[in-house]
């Protein structure tokens, strides 16, 4: 939680706006938007709002942007405004009066929307940083949890874990400085997904700010919108307070493990034969894959570095059984297994040997300069496909692919559940990371990555090749301001569709119901169609 010295009386910020003789003679609207939340119609509470000429505003700004490319001088529009809400009532005012004053609106829950579109814009905005909505309510009877906004999963995991006695927990993502806003909006999945499904098919309950400044919950907001923001992706129907989520039993012991084999060590093969199992496994077991560029035994040479991870649910003598029938070419040994809490296990994939207060530090990542892309496999890749991917994935100068396994719960849902429409056939999910240091990089780094996922076409889904909307990807398309609305929509299908597939459409009808002002927009929001909403 931020301290109380951080964050300045509503009244000391205005009388710091208005001595400023340049921010008031040019912008006087500026000075409206502060008055209209002054007179906050929702709650007496005084609102944490920050100027640029406070001292703590680039610090709030830039404390949960993940992404260096929008962080650089010639890259980023700031926000006229950051507010900090401490009460709900904080997030109405500022739905209701940045539309009053014509500002945009983004909203920031971990800040890891890998587009920056949750804290940048190209036209005058205000950010709402969820930093302070981070209270997480377990309830054990239930087993369930109501956590707000800003919470991130690492935060999400300990609270589950230790109330429970590590006896509950979340099927979500790997990174725990992830924010549950973003990641439950688009889907979220992990290490748990083939046992669970994904973090949105966990929501019972919301609560969210809409258009017209009110809260709604399960119950008032209606089935249409429930069912959109449960996988729609994130600030495209409203501002998202809360989630009511049920807590998954885990066991008291997991079994974890990370086996790197390179080419050179048989990776190929091993790689071939897991698209034939990974997905098939007992819905306890979960083996993910890493791909890296090495360093080869050849003088000079660079190879391919695949890492085997392993999560099950259950000790390691059973693992080990499992695994000699369903995929003994691997060789996992038992000396190279460990068995720890569930809990535990999310350090050990993202950082081992670190504590478990980790799980708190929302900081402790470095940022980079940073472009994902993704891909949905339903057809195993050919061992001379494979060969082929390697030759060009080793050109890069640091590239990285994450292959997530589906199958287990996740065959068992329909796709037109939720939003999130990537089902049964799916046998795994590719995310290409590029990483890198170096503004200078930047046009160099990201023409290998694109040109990297253009030559991976041939190996993945098809009509159309889908996508993942927590991978953002604006190189799929954007939102054009030209045209009619029906113009407008057609061009968003282009993107829209590998998301989202036949529940696009819907997605765009709930839309224009819900904010038929196209008030919640991004350069990839849901775009509205007047008429759909009056349907």
């Amino acid at each position: 939680m931020m301290s109380s010295s951080h964050i300045l009386p509503f009244t000391f910020l205005v009388l710091t706006f208005f001595s400023s003789g340049s921010w008031a003679a040019n912008n006087s609207l500026n000075g409206d938007f502060l008055q209209c939340n002054k007179k906050n119609e929702y709650s007496s509470i005084p609102i944490p709002i920050f100027t640029p000429d406070n001292s703590s505003f680039t610090t709030i700004f830039r404390s949960s942007a993940r992404n260096l490319r929008f962080l650089t001088p010639n890259s980023t529009q700031t926000p006229k405004f950051i507010i900090t809400p401490t009460h709900e009532s904080h997030v109405q005012s500022a739905v209701v009066c940045c539309q009053k004053h014509g500002f945009d609106l983004k909203v920031r829950s971990g800040g890891h929307d890998v587009e920056g579109l949750s804290y940048v814009s190209d036209t005058p905005y205000v950010l709402v940083d969820l930093i302070n909505f981070r209270d997480i309510t377990v309830d054990l009877k239930e087993k369930t949890a109501w956590i707000q906004a800003g919470a991130s999963l690492g935060e999400v995991y300990y609270q589950a874990a230790n109330k429970s006695n590590n006896t509950l927990g979340f099927p979500a993502g790997f990174c725990p400085t992830v924010g549950v806003a973003g990641h439950i909006s688009g889907g979220g999945f992990g290490a748990l997904v083939r046992k669970y499904g994904l973090a949105s098919d966990q929501v019972i309950d919301a609560r969210i700010v809409t258009v017209d400044g009110k809260i709604y919950t399960r119950e008032t907001m209606g089935k249409d919108l429930y069912w959109a923001i449960r996988g729609g992706g994130a600030n495209n129907f409203g501002v998202l307070l809360s989630w009511k989520v049920k807590l998954v039993p885990v066991t008291p012991i997991v079994t974890v493990a990370t086996i790197s084999r390179t080419l050179e060590q048989g990776a190929t093969e091993l790689v071939h034969k897991w698209q034939f199992v990974a997905d098939r496994l007992h819905e306890d077991v979960y083996i993910g894959l890493t791909f890296l560029v090495a360093n080869s035994s050849r003088a000079g040479g660079k190879t391919v570095s695949v890492q085997f991870a392993f999560l099950f649910l259950g000790g390691s003598d059973r693992l080990l059984e499992l695994m000699e029938k369903s995929f003994p070419e691997l060789g996992l040994k038992r000396n190279e297994t460990t068995e720890m809490k569930w809990v535990e296990s999310h350090v050990y994939f993202y950082a081992r040997g670190r504590p478990i207060e980790l799980l708190w530090d929302r900081d402790h990542a470095t940022k980079s300069f940073l472009k994902i892309k993704a891909d949905y496999v339903r057809e195993p890749i050919s061992k001379s496909g494979l060969e082929a991917i390697w030759r060009r994935f080793v050109g890069g100068d640091s590239p990285a692919m994450l292959w997530t396994p589906f199958g287990g719960r996740m065959n068992e849902i329909s796709e037109f559940e939720t939003p999130y429409p990537h089902r049964a056939g799916n046998i795994y999910n590719i995310m290409y990371v590029g990483n890198w240091m170096n503004e200078t990089e930047s046009e160099k780094q990201i023409d290998w990555m694109r040109r990297f996922y253009n030559s991976m076409a041939r190996y993945v889904s098809k009509n159309p090749r889908s996508a993942y909307i927590n991978y953002k990807d604006l190189d799929l398309g954007v939102n054009s301001n030209n045209g009619s609305e029906a113009v407008r929509y057609v061009q968003a299908r282009s993107w829209g569709t590998k998301y989202f597939k036949y529940n696009f459409e819907r997605l765009v009808k709930v839309k224009s119901t819900v904010d038929p002002s196209n008030f919640f927009k991004n350069k990839q929001s849901i775009p509205i169609v007047s008429t759909w909403g009056k349907q």
